[in-house]
């Protein structure tokens, strides 16, 4: 998947004539507030610093990755298409950064910068009527704890969430419990008719369980823009920049 993906963007300075010389990365992680803003509810996982969100900037283009293994880095596209994104979580999440920056430079994907203050509320409430306007009422599985979207979801919704985080994992959220990522997949994903998953699975590498089901799988959030133009997948991102 991620070969697809440095091919991709290979094709892409081609296409828009850029050159590796010309194409200067940088990355940073940003506060809590720089990410996310002054938000009402304080119990989304960036607050409470377990994730990061780093963002990376080519001339204009902003793109940002949302990771537990952040990275600061100033270099060339030749530089960031030698790290092994593989095996390594940071070099992982600046690609997918850089990739999201450079897309978005050069018009191909929007939404690359995650909403702020009162807009992920926005957002979750936003989920609710598309997901019933597309799809009905099926039932859902959630993948990663996101408090705004199961909130909202769990009104209207049958609804399961799976998450990695072990201090999430097993708690009860609005009548829901939270179960394990790894150890309920199977039986999560087969309960469910729909599975909304989080862009941000392309940086643990857990997307790989999501990309072959034979499930409606819609993804959300900013750290997957570019990846899903390039690999086809369906993701929606109502309030993002």
């Amino acid at each position: 998947m991620f070969q697809k993906l440095k091919e991709g963007l290979m094709q892409i300075v081609q296409d828009y004539n850029l050159t590796n010389s010309q194409i200067c990365i940088t990355s940073n992680a940003l506060t809590p507030e720089e990410a996310i803003g002054e938000t009402q509810r304080k119990d989304f996982p960036i607050l409470a610093g377990k994730e990061i969100m780093i963002q990376a900037s080519f001339e204009n283009g902003k793109g940002q990755a949302f990771t537990d293994s952040p990275a600061i880095f100033k270099g060339s596209l030749e530089e960031v298409l030698k790290l092994d994104v593989v095996k390594d979580d940071y070099a992982r999440a600046l690609f997918v950064a850089s990739l999201n920056a450079i897309m978005r430079q050069v018009g191909l994907v929007e939404n690359t910068v995650h909403c702020k203050n009162g807009e992920p509320e926005l957002c979750a409430q936003r989920f609710l009527t598309y997901i019933k306007e597309t799809y009905g009422l099926p039932k859902i599985a959630l993948i990663g704890y996101q408090p705004a979207l199961l909130e909202h979801l769990s009104k209207e919704f049958q609804i399961r969430v799976l998450d990695l985080n072990p201090e999430t994992i097993g708690t009860v959220k609005w009548g829901i419990k939270v179960e394990a990522g790894k150890d309920d997949f199977e039986e999560v994903v087969q309960w469910a008719e729909l599975i909304l998953c989080t862009g941000s699975t392309i940086c643990n590498g857990s997307i790989i369980d999501f990309l072959n089901l034979k499930k409606e799988v819609l993804f959300f959030g900013t750290t997957l823009a570019g990846a899903a133009h390039l690999l086809g997948l369906n993701r929606v991102c109502f309030y993002s920049a």
